[in-house]
């Protein structure tokens, strides 16, 4: 059952209560303790712990993650409503900024000559861009896809690829191919499930890692 929460709460209590029921609920695990906290924000986001359960790490992603984010590395996201949801206000707290060039005419222009998907098109354009940062993917399966291909063609080289694509055509498919990389670092999770929501989870909770260990320095 869910809780009652009176009108007088502050939201930062209403988080912490969250968590602490996350925590709870999903029990035991395997995740280090700066991969869990990715995975409560996910859960948070969701309201999916077997979503939770899912999510893959390449042992280097959190720390290549918030090396990124420190160094002032771009972020790099698929569609806008990833684009949107990650907090700026961290990202440009170290010099970074947040790109999506899905809407850039000359991506659609390209994308209609060639007859196939502006997210293709908009990973080919970010592939330099990109070198050093952050690509954020939880929309499109043929961008992972196209990532993944420009990587092992020496054309791209993030140093994180957070591919979380959501559907039925290519998105389990796209992230099983990501969990197969030795390098880049990447996050991802297993199945169909996923989407913009756990993207932007996912970076904001790279973000607020970033945030922390500045502070504690």
């Amino acid at each position: 059952m869910s809780e009652f929460v009176p009108s007088t709460v502050r939201p930062e209590e209403i988080e912490a209560r969250s968590f602490a029921i996350i925590a709870e609920e999903l029990g035991e695990h395997s995740f280090t303790e700066e991969q869990f906290s990715i995975v409560q924000r996910v859960i948070h986001a969701s309201a999916d712990f077997d979503l939770g359960r899912s999510l893959r790490f390449h042992p280097q992603a959190v720390e290549a993650g918030i090396r990124a984010i420190r160094e002032g590395r771009p972020v790099v996201a698929d569609v806008q409503m990833v684009q949107v949801g990650i907090s700026k206000a961290r990202i440009e707290r170290f010099g970074g900024r947040v790109h999506c060039l899905i809407s850039d005419p000359d991506v659609a222009e390209e994308a209609r000559r060639q007859g196939t998907t502006r997210a293709i098109v908009s990973m080919r354009k970010a592939a330099r861009m990109a070198e050093g940062g952050i690509v954020a993917i939880g929309n499109a399966p043929t961008a992972l896809l196209e990532l993944i291909r420009l990587v092992r063609a020496g054309e791209a080289r993030p140093a994180l690829i957070v591919g979380v694509p959501v559907g039925f055509v290519s998105a389990a498919e796209s992230k099983a191919q990501l969990a197969g990389l030795d390098q880049p670092p990447f996050i991802t999770n297993e199945g169909r499930k996923g989407g913009s929501p756990v993207a932007v989870a996912i970076v904001n909770a790279l973000s607020l890692l970033a945030v922390s260990e500045a502070g504690a320095r």
